[in-house]
This record gives structure tokens, C-alpha cells and sequence, in this order.
């Protein structure tokens, strides 16, 4: 056999045969070389299939981030064209709320000329009640028939000054306080003068109150306030219809007074199955028994009068 032959015929089994290959190789030390590379074949192929997992999921992962960023545009488009309507309404808000108090601050206005005035006429008649009780105490007989006249004119007064007060509490709430303190002091200085007036402080607080009512409609037109019986107690101010339960004092040095209302209201609420409104009118209380009352009567939903206090 010539050497070309043999050559063939080496190279052939090289090709063909592995074992005879893998023979050779480990003769020429290169049979571990040959098992390292076919492992790297191996790793190679499997880090090619990954990788072309990979891909795969690269491409899903940039159809997802596209369908993403679609979804933002479209939801920053929504939310743009929502703060837009937004901006709209706050700037109709704005003007509305400048209009608004643009009323707001004229009618403020109004009422402070109207207070000013009330304040002027109310010094005016407390002086002109001054001038007449000094002339009632030289002539009771002739001053007792002015006094007539004066409290039937100052009733007249009185009725003109509660509508205006009336309209103040319905325009503006924050006038409230200075309108209870007017009442509380007119009420401190008629019932002073209602001892020259031949009344008792009861009576008078009766005709007062049942006249206010009657004017401002919570009363119907004749009705009257009346010393009435509860299951045996006594209440000063008390009418059936509405159901109204008052008590009436000169003086009050602790909360006993509002206690002793309370328990007379609760009476003719279980009598007439409904619940009465509440009024306590004290002419004059200690400070400390103000307080206390003031307080009760808040958390009790009493009507509360108190003329002045004293320390």
C-alpha cells in the first residue's frame, strides 16, 4: 500500500471512526482537550438556546413597555384634559367666591350702620327712661300714669328693635353674642324699672316675653304666657300650645334654678308626650352661677336671659 493510500486511509478512519479518533487523540494527549471542547460545545449551545430565550422574551418585555407607553400618553391626554376642566371651574369658583363676598362684605356693612343706629337709639331711650323714672319717684300718683304712657311706647320701641334684631340673627350669626349682651341688659333695666311700674319681675317677664313671641309669630296672636301646674309643680311661664316651660327670678347664686327648670320641663314632656322649649330669665346671678348656668344651658338647649351679673 503506498503512503497517499495509507494517508486516505488514516484520514478516513479519523473521520469516521470516533473511537479510533478519540484513540489517536489520547496517543497525542489531546483526548482531554477534545472531551473540554465538546462540553464547551455543549454549554455553548445551551447559553445560545437561553440567550435566544432571552430574546423572545426581550421582544415580549418591548411590546409590553410600547403598550405601556401608549397607556401613559393616553392617561396623561385624560388627566390633562381633566385638570384643564379643573382650572376652568376654579377660576368660575374664584370669581364666584369674589362676587360672593363682595355681597357678603356689603350687607356686613348695612348691618354695622344698623347697629350703629340701634346702639344710639337704645342710649337715647335708657335716657330718656332715666329723666322719667327721677320725675315718678317726686310724684308717684301722676308718675305711675306717665309711666303708663312710657312703657307703651317703649313697647312700640321694643317691638320695632326686636324685627331689626330678629333680621340681624337670620343676615349674620357672629352678631349673635353683641345681641344677646343688648337683651340681657335691656332686660336688666326693665326689670328695674318694672318695680316702679307696680309689676313684679315674674309679671313683667310674662307680658314681655308673651308680646315678643306673639310679634315674632311663634306664638299665636293672643295667646299668653301664664303661671301654670305641672303634676303638682309650679311654672312661672308656661303655654300649652306650643308647649313652653319658663321660670323667671330676681336672682340666682347657683345653678339650682335651671336644675328646678329642667325637672319641671321633663314633667310636662311625659305629660304631653313632646318636648317643651325651655326659657330661664334671671334678672341678675352671681358670676361663678352664671357660668354654670350659661354652660347647662348650652348642652340642655335652654333659652337663657340673665340681666348682670354681680361678683
Amino acid at each position: 500500500m503506498e503512503l497517499s493510500e495509507f494517508k486516505a486511509k488514516i484520514f478516513a478512519l479519523l473521520r469516521e471512526d470516533e473511537e479510533f479518533r478519540y484513540a489517536v487523540a489520547g496517543m497525542l494527549g489531546l483526548g482531554e482537550i477534545l472531551r473540554r471542547l465538546e462540553k464547551h460545545d455543549e454549554r455553548f449551545e445551551e447559553i445560545l438556546r437561553r440567550l435566544d430565550r432571552h430574546e423572545a422574551e426581550l421582544v415580549k418585555l418591548r411590546e409590553d413597555m410600547n403598550k405601556l407607553r401608549e397607556d401613559m400618553v393616553a392617561g396623561f391626554r385624560r388627566h390633562d384634559e381633566i385638570l384643564e376642566r379643573h382650572a376652568q371651574e376654579l377660576v368660575k369658583l374664584r370669581e364666584d367666591m369674589v362676587a360672593g363676598f363682595r355681597r357678603h362684605d356689603e350687607i356686613l356693612e348695612r348691618h354695622a350702620q344698623e347697629l350703629v343706629k340701634l346702639r344710639e337709639d337704645m342710649v337715647a331711650g335708657f335716657r330718656r327712661h332715666d329723666d322719667e323714672i327721677a320725675k315718678l319717684r317726686e310724684d308717684m300718683v301722676a308718675g305711675f300714669r306717665r309711666h303708663d304712657e312710657e312703657i307703651a311706647k317703649l313697647r312700640e320701641d321694643f317691638n320695632r328693635m326686636l324685627r331689626v334684631i330678629s333680621h340681624i340673627r337670620e343676615d349674620q350669626a357672629r352678631l349673635m353674642k353683641r345681641v344677646d349682651s343688648l337683651e340681657s341688659a335691656m332686660i336688666s333695666g326693665f326689670g328695674e324699672m318694672s318695680k316702679f311700674a307696680g309689676l313684679t319681675f315674674e309679671e313683667f317677664v310674662r307680658k314681655f316675653l308673651s308680646a315678643g313671641l306673639r310679634r315674632a309669630g311663634e306664638i299665636p296672636e293672643g295667646a299668653e304666657l301664664t303661671r301654670g301646674f305641672v303634676d303638682g309643680e309650679e311654672i312661672n311661664l308656661f303655654l300649652e300650645n306650643p308647649l313652653i316651660v319658663g321660670e323667671a327670678t330676681s336672682y340666682a347664686d347657683s345653678a339650682e334654678e335651671i336644675m328646678k327648670l329642667l325637672r319641671k320641663a321633663e314633667a310636662a314632656r311625659l305629660k304631653y308626650s313632646r318636648e317643651p322649649r325651655k326659657i330661664l330669665v334671671i334678672l341678675t346671678a352671681k358670676s361663678n352661677a352664671a357660668k354654670e348656668i350659661m354652660k347647662i344651658a348650652e348642652e340642655k338647649g335652654v333659652e337663657l336671659i340673665i340681666g348682670k351679673t354681680v361678683d
